[in-house]
């Protein structure tokens, strides 16, 4: 073992505090430089509304079940996107009383929020499933609710009632939720 550093016999649990620590770090700089974006008064009003238009997933379901309503040939995977959707949103809520992690303290939220948990963003794991359920069922409505998907994540980092990692997380549990649920048997999309 002469000439080996103790370092690269440690098995790779040793090292993960320095990776925590690095995304901490960087959570903490993105929070700052897109909190700050809120500054403006049309970004922060944007934020709000966006915070409000998707408390509860209500904007996704809503355009999911109108979509449904109207889409009568694709009905029953709207719905299903439209469940997916909120399966994700509760999929995050229950995460965060499992996950307990506090709201970023360090700038000032420009909303109200529902509780004091941030991990993951239940607005992004919503977001994200409205988005990929879109994208898979109407290739044009996909082109409509990615973006607007995307803004609402943004949303909750400059209102500052989230860590950019607490809406990546949810963003990815939600697409992760929505493109499982709509692919059928053999990963062939339904719908």
């Amino acid at each position: 073992m002469h000439g080996v550093s103790s370092l690269a016999l440690s098995p790779p649990v040793l090292r993960l505090p320095r990776v925590v620590r690095a995304v901490r770090r960087l959570d903490a700089r993105l929070l700052t430089a897109l909190h700050a974006r809120g500054d403006d008064p049309r970004a922060a009003a944007a934020a709000r509304a966006l915070s409000r238009a998707g408390e509860h997933g209500a904007l996704w379901l809503a355009a999911g079940l109108a979509a449904a309503a109207v889409d009568r040939s694709r009905r029953p995977a709207w719905l299903r996107g439209t469940a997916l959707t909120a399966a994700a949103h509760l999929t995050g809520v229950g995460a965060k009383h499992l996950v307990r992690r506090p709201r970023p303290t360090a700038v000032r939220a420009r909303v109200a929020v529902l509780g004091p948990h941030s991990f993951p963003s239940a607005h992004a794991a919503s977001s994200a499933a409205a988005a990929v359920a879109a994208a898979a069922l109407l290739p044009a409505a996909g082109a409509l609710v990615v973006p607007a998907a995307a803004a609402m994540c943004l949303s909750r980092v400059v209102a500052g009632v989230h860590h950019p990692s607490d809406v990546a997380a949810g963003a990815l549990l939600g697409a992760a939720a929505a493109g499982l649920g709509m692919r059928g048997p053999r990963g062939r999309r339904r719908g």
